[in-house]
């Protein structure tokens, strides 16, 4: 079965930090690029990171450049995003999803997506 699976989500306060990561079976990792997505309340899902996993290139939104990093363990066939100095702003449920590249998950062409994981920032 191809998956992707999200965790860890949770509660912390106005500048913590959290790491996420995103486990993927079922498909040939290293041949995909894998995304972050956000979607706060009331909001439209939003991009925040990418990392191709076959040689590394990452890209990040401006939102989060200098305070989330993107990383992939291809041994683990998983994908991390750390998250430091958080927001409240920042607060949304996280998604991960998989493309055949980084400009494939920019363009929101996605074959697989996970089911997300809440992270919420408090002030």
């Amino acid at each position: 079965e191809v998956q992707l699976v999200e965790s860890g989500g949770g509660l912390v306060q106005a500048g913590g930090s959290l790491r996420l990561s995103c486990a993927a079976s079922g498909f040939t990792f290293d041949d995909y690029a894998i995304g972050w997505f956000r979607q706060a309340p009331g909001k439209e899902r939003e991009g925040v990171s990418c990392i191709s996993s076959s040689d590394g290139r990452t890209y990040y939104e401006d939102s989060v450049k200098g305070r989330f990093t993107i990383a992939s363990d291809n041994a683990k066939n998983t994908v991390y995003l750390q998250m430091n100095g958080l927001k409240p702003e920042d607060t949304a449920v996280y998604y991960c999803a998989a493309g055949v590249t980084i400009a494939a998950v920019r363009a929101g062409d996605l074959e697989v997506w996970g089911q997300g994981t809440l992270v919420t920032v408090s002030s």
